[in-house]
Parts: structure tokens; sequence; C-alpha cells
């Protein structure tokens, strides 16, 4: 059974776009300091910080970043499918 490519991305996108928002918004609720860096941070450093706006940053780039992950995943998925039907 093959994967539909771009239904598999866009969900992974938008799984990951809203984990990283909601994990943002956890951060700022627990009383993170802006000025340490995070591990989320550290991967997306441009832009994202632990504030609202950060938290906007990062689940847009979540959703890019997962989005592609997904669909490399899921051509190398039907690719090796294929070959084995």
């Amino acid at each position: 059974m093959k994967l539909n490519v771009k239904a598999f991305a866009l969900t992974g996108a938008i799984l990951w776009a809203l984990s990283m928002f909601i994990l943002t918004w956890w951060l700022i609720m627990m009383g993170a300091e802006v000025e340490n860096p995070t591990v989320i941070g550290k991967y997306y450093y441009v832009g994202y910080s632990i504030s609202p706006v950060g938290s906007v940053i990062g689940a847009l780039y979540g959703f890019v970043d997962a989005g592609i992950g997904c669909l490399v995943f899921a051509l190398l998925y039907n690719a090796l499918v294929g070959k084995k039907q």
C-alpha cells in the first residue's frame, strides 16, 4: 500500500506546527526566560524566541520543516514499496 504523499506531508506539517506553537506557549506559561536558549532555539535560531511572536515563527518553521521531512519520507517509502511489489 502506497502513501498519499501530499496528504502525509500536509498532515505531518500541521501536526508539527501545532506542536511547536503549543510547546512555545507551554514554555511561556512555565516561566522560561527568553535569554536562555532552548533546544528548539538552536535549530530554529533565526527569529524564534520564547514569546508569543516566537510561537508563530516556530509554527511556521515547524510547518516547513516537517512538511519537507514528511514529503521525503513518503516519497522514499513509496519508492521502496513499489520495488517490493
